[in-house]
């Protein structure tokens, strides 16, 4: 920054205080001053200021016009008749040894579009990334980039960049006082160039700040924006037909959550990622090849924090630079749509994190956070809060969801920590948050941001698929809007996930004793749109991989997991479940490493590796085991009270009757022959998985193609079979054409 002038008698009256406000790049409203001015003589004055210039002249068809330096300054004046003034001038700039020709920003109108401010500034504006942030665009017939900032309590904002200097006195940005926003359009500029917003706020502090709409950034921990050029993505209407099918209830949905910084390292470097282009090329065919409906990524929005996995953003329009841009990701997802691959994405509009080049006082007030900590700051992760009553921070995160969806193509959102939001008073004590104006804990604005969010997202995007990480018992989470509901599409199963683990940690010994553990879900099964999630959060601080869960020697911690994994499949709800849980990581997640691949060459690793698959096509093949996951008539208990063998039993229907699957859980060591269970159709009933088998490490008993009914009553129901029971297995049984 140039140091003001200090011989202030050598320098214009008129041009005092405008030149040192803008050698202090303090100037509120620069346009005033800055470009082509008609004064009272009818001239036209083109003021510049351009710091370090040697000589400055006015060029346009109707010639050449040499600027006067005023006094010992940057400010250069060019004075014109208005008959030979051309407003399309170009600025010739010498420095001490080079010149160039230049477009003047000072010399265009605002090229803001009014109607987008007008949403903007009401909370419903759906693609805020294609008014604000950095826009290549045309204006006056000239390419360049305008460049659009909401801080509305700064007294001034400039841009600054690799293409001046990282000076804010170069470019000044114009202020819309009614709207809060600050533009600037900035010619000639490319793609690739590295930005930053310096914003002076109301007490005079100065601070550099990200674009809160940068479409692409710096890898951490550099915290520069970059001027990005996206290339939208083909819109595939056959996949989006498939689409609007295959996230529907009715439809078998099967989950890979992954955390693309460690599923897998580069194999030439270890310390290295796998870039998105990779990942299409390793990625991809694995979770084709292992039957997965859904793959489903922790945030990918650019975060500073390796160590938070994503979950503390700063760039929610951008997918992170670890792995590539923006283009490189949309290539991902479509390569997953190609395989016929539904994707997925965590999206974080619960908190954020306090870097001083983040969102946190953006404008040197509590802009985007409330300004009361009680409301405004998570205590659980030292982040701040969204004021989601804010039209403007409502417009902000409606657009991050749509950007995600329209910009890369994606099939649906996992909202993160929705009970964090919803709650006033989540993880706080008495005096430590403020209830709502009706006295209540409930966070009106949240609840109304979510609404809004889900219905605008499914509006816009028929067919994707909104789930909430919520962990209480709020109700109607997947009911309508127009219901009184959040209107998400789907709700993690957050009770059974924490009951049956509980259970299946236990000593078969005790599991007796605990019965209701696997039971109790069924109680509230079907009051939601239910996930079963067996997520990344179930595998890492210190609790215990999923194989390591288990009690017992090795071989019954194998099977107490396929026991279980076939239960889940069998269970209601669709399925979720985290890399690594497929075959059986030995040690907990660890971001900073790639997945324990090695294990595969161990039979039993193999083993549970492909009781997974065989587990997602059976369900994906058996509309019983799918098509009323979320209707109670799909379900019926045959015993739900056999605590003593602890083995639980039932039967799940298609929609027409015609199909029904007989699933048998023991979850005990014992063998059990001639064990009896009531059927309520006659006929022969396939086996068609048993996670006792051999080839998935079992002991291979009780291994049969098919068993028939007898005309013999049983647990209520008119026929019966009579089986032999595997130790620590789940067993199915299909009835119906095949």
């Amino acid at each position: 920054m140039l140091t003001p002038n200090p011989s202030t008698e050598m320098i214009p009256m008129p041009y005092q205080a405008s030149l040192a406000a803008l050698e202090q790049a303090c100037f509120e409203d620069v346009f005033s001053f800055l470009g082509p001015h008609l004064n009272a003589q009818g001239e036209y004055q083109v003021r510049c200021y351009l710091p370090s210039a040697v000589r400055v002249s006015v060029t346009s068809v109707n010639g050449v016009v040499n600027a006067e330096r005023v006094a010992d300054s940057a400010l250069f004046i060019a004075s014109i008749s208005a008959k030979d003034f051309d407003a399309e001038y170009l600025l010739h700039i010498e420095y001490e040894s080079t010149s160039v020709e230049l477009v003047d920003p000072y010399r265009f109108l605002s090229g803001l579009d009014e109607a987008a401010v007008y949403l903007f500034n009401e909370g419903n504006l759906q693609q805020a990334y294609r008014h604000l942030g950095a826009q290549f665009t045309q204006q006056q017939t000239v390419d360049g980039v305008r460049f659009c900032l909401w801080a509305p309590n700064a007294r001034c904002v400039s841009v600054v960049g690799d293409f001046n200097h990282w000076d804010p006195c170069c470019h000044i940005m114009r202020k819309h006082p009614a709207s809060g926003l600050w533009e600037l359009f900035i010619p000639a500029l490319q793609a690739g160039q590295c930005y930053k917003f310096s914003i002076v706020s109301i007490t005079g502090e100065r601070m550099e700040k990200a674009d809160p709409f940068a479409a692409a950034m710096q890898r951490p921990p550099q915290t520069a924006a970059i001027l990005f050029k996206s290339q939208s993505p083909t819109v595939d209407q056959k996949w989006l037909a498939r689409r609007d099918q295959i996230n529907q209830v009715d439809q078998p949905i099967s989950i890979y959550e992954v955390h693309a910084g460690s599923w897998r390292r580069n194999s030439v470097d270890p310390h290295s990622y796998l870039s998105y282009r990779q990942m299409a090329e390793e990625l991809v065919p694995y979770v084709a090849d292992m039957g997965f409906t859904h793959v489903q990524f922790m945030p990918l929005s650019e975060y500073p924090f390796d160590g938070s996995w994503g979950y503390q953003p700063v760039g929610l329009f951008t997918p992170t630079s670890r792995f590539g841009d923006a283009n490189d990701f949309a290539f991902l997802v479509a390569q997953f749509h190609q395989a016929g691959i539904g994707v997925l994405l965590d999206w974080v509009p619960g908190h954020f994190p306090s870097d001083a080049y983040g969102l946190a006082r953006f404008d040197g007030s509590h802009l985007y956070e409330h300004a009361d900590t009680r409301l405004g700051f998570h205590p659980d992760w030292n982040t701040h809060i969204y004021n989601y009553g804010r039209n403007e921070v409502r417009s902000f995160l409606l657009s991050s969801a749509n950007y995600w969806l329209d910009e890369c193509g994606l099939d649906g959102l996992r909202v993160d920590a929705v009970a964090s939001m919803l709650y006033l008073d989540y993880s706080r004590k008495e005096g430590e948050w403020l209830p709502n104006q009706h006295g209540g804990r409930e966070n009106l604005d949240a609840i109304s941001l979510l609404q809004s969010v889900n219905a605008k997202c499914y509006h816009s995007h028929p067919g994707v698929m909104m789930v909430a990480e919520e962990s209480t018992a709020w109700p109607g989470v997947t009911a309508y809007v127009d219901q009184g509901g959040l209107g998400f599409g789907y709700k993690w199963n957050m009770g059974w996930m924490n009951d049956s683990l509980s259970y299946m940690q236990r000593d078969p010994l005790y599991r007796s004793h605990h019965h209701h553990q696997l039971t109790f879900s069924m109680v509230y099964a079907f009051s939601e749109n239910y996930i079963l999630p067996i997520s990344h959060d179930e595998v890492v601080h210190g609790k215990g991989s999923m194989l390591n869960k288990m009690p017992g020697d090795d071989w019954q911690k194998f099977a107490n997991l396929r026991a279980y994994y076939g239960f889940m499949w069998a269970h209601p709800g669709k399925k979720l479940l985290f890399m690594g849980c497929e075959f059986g990581q030995w040690s907990e997640w660890n971001h900073d490493q790639s997945l324990d691949w090695h294990l595969l060459g161990e039979s039993h690793h193999q083993g549970l590796q492909q009781l997974v698959k065989d587990l997602n096509q059976l369900y994906r093949a058996e509309p019983a085991l799918y098509q009323l996951d979320c209707d109670q008539q799909g379900f019926r208990w045959i015993d739900s009270g056999n605590a003593n063998q602890s083995v639980f039993s039932f039967i799940r229907y298609s929609k027409d009757k015609q199909r029904a699957v007989v699933v048998v859980v023991n979850m005990t060591p014992a063998t059990y022959s001639g064990f009896r269970l009531g059927v309520e159709f006659e006929g022969s009933y396939r086996q068609v998985f048993n996670s006792d088998k051999q080839c998935y490490g079992g002991s291979g008993s009780a291994v049969v193609e098919q068993v028939t009914s007898e005309p013999l009553a049983s647990h209520g129901l008119p026929c019966s079979i009579n089986i032999e029971l595997a130790p620590l297995a789940t067993v199915m049984f299909a009835w119906g054409a095949c």
